[in-house]
């Protein structure tokens, strides 16, 4: 048997054993390291991480607006292209509509006034924007034109003022013309065009007089009329450059009229021999002409200043007229009066006018058209009682636009002098093609 005190020795020797034992446990574990700062270094390199995934955002989204832009900007010109084409279309049924050549506009700004297009009712021959190219366009018109006139003619001698011994001629003159013309014009460059004119001329004259050497308080109706094809018409127009805010569109105009309507000449006369100093005839035409018997050539300028929310517009003309020799006229029974050479009149003419668009479909404008005509000579001398004539007239016009290929142009006048037609009437229908 062991004893007690044996037993103790050995236990404390163990609890020695098993201390040593931890001891030399914690000594050789690891200890977790310190958390240290992070350096400068590491958060730049964090800042610009960031900085790069920002610029990235930015890039994509500047891609995304610049894709914005361009699809906008083709929407503009394909919009822009369609409204130039419907509104030349509308202008060529004359001058004349004004497309206004737009300005390139920026995303995130409005656009600028000179991206409107402006119609113009037209009002005088001249037309405002030309054919564009190869476009054709066809123009059925009818115009109708009224005039009267009173003469009066005092045959004799006054022995005082208030006494005339002799015969008094009191004319009344009725005139009325009917146009119909087909027109066709031809866009050979955006520029340039072509455009040709045949007329179909209908007139009818009642001259109400009490003769003289008759002795009769009876008034006489002396009615005539005439028809017959007009005289056809060339003209060639060229824009010379591209108008803006500040300088007008600028447009050249040469026209050529022909002889191809029955003239003056060609018509029968009421006299039996001469028609100065006849006393046995009225001295009138039995048929009237329907042309004027001279070839013509006549160089013009147009121009055209839009200012929103209207058109300024007008033109410059001269018209020179071709002299003809050897003329004789026939008259009444058959017989002939050799004339010689004749030279009708130049003609200065000048119109300006303003176009207001109503909407996007019709426009108003008004106008007035002066023209100076010379004297009519015979043989180099002024045939007598001939003398410069003004004419004036004041012009309105209305112009309804259906689609991009179809128009109504209605315009009215109103003669401002008594040499000038006293009403003028004219509907234009243009067909683009």
């Amino acid at each position: 048997m062991t004893h007690p005190a044996g037993f103790s020795r050995i236990a404390l020797c163990l609890c020695a054993t098993v201390v040593a034992s931890a001891a030399e446990a914690q000594t050789t574990a690891p200890r977790p390291a310190p958390r240290r700062a992070p350096s400068p270094l590491a958060e730049l390199q964090r800042q610009v991480a960031e900085q790069g995934r920002e610029i990235e955002a930015l890039r994509q989204s500047m891609a995304e607006q610049t894709a914005r832009h361009e699809e906008l900007q083709r929407a503009l010109a394909e919009n822009r292209a369609a409204a130039d084409a419907a509104a030349t279309a509308a202008a060529r049924s004359e001058p004349r509509a004004v497309a206004v050549a737009p300005r390139p506009i920026q995303v995130g700004q409005p656009p600028s006034q000179d991206t409107r297009t402006f119609n113009v009712a037209p009002l005088f021959e001249q037309p405002g924007i030309l054919t564009p190219k190869g476009t054709i366009v066809l123009e059925p018109s009818v115009q109708y034109a009224y005039s009267s006139s009173n003469q009066v003619a005092l045959v004799g001698y006054t022995i005082i003022p208030s006494l005339l011994i002799g015969l008094v001629d009191v004319r009344q003159v009725k005139q009325h013309t009917f146009t119909t013309a087909l027109t066709g014009r031809f866009g050979i460059t955006n520029r340039f065009e072509i455009e040709a004119k045949l007329p179909y001329v209908y007139r009818s004259n009642s001259t109400v007089s009490r003769e003289i050497f008759t002795g009769s308080a009876i008034d006489n109706v002396f009615e005539t009329s005439g028809r017959h094809i007009g005289d056809a018409e060339v003209t060639a127009r060229y824009q010379f450059n591209e108008g803006d805010a500040s300088t007008p569109y600028m447009i050249g105009t040469l026209r050529f009229k022909s002889r191809t309507g029955k003239d003056p000449f060609e018509v029968v006369t009421d006299c039996v021999t001469r028609c100065i100093g006849n006393t046995t005839g009225t001295g009138l035409p039995l048929d009237l002409p329907t042309g004027s018997g001279f070839y013509t050539l006549q160089p013009g300028l147009t121009w055209l200043f839009p200012s929103d929310p209207v058109v300024f517009f007008g033109s410059f003309s001269y018209a020179y007229n071709f002299k003809r020799s050897g003329v004789s006229r026939t008259v009444r029974d058959g017989g002939t009066e050799f004339l010689g050479d004749f030279r009708a009149g130049d003609v200065i003419g000048m119109n300006f006018g303003m176009g207001l668009a109503l909407n996007d479909k019709s426009s108003f404008s008004i106008g007035v058209d002066l023209n100076s005509v010379g004297r009519v000579k015979q043989n180099g001398t002024p045939v007598p009682g001939s003398v410069r004539t003004q004419l004036a007239t004041l012009m309105l016009g209305y112009s309804y636009r259906y689609d991009a290929k179809r128009s109504v142009n209605i315009s009215v006048g109103a003669g401002l002098t008594r040499d000038t037609p006293d009403l003028t009437l004219t509907a234009r229908i243009p067909f683009t093609f």
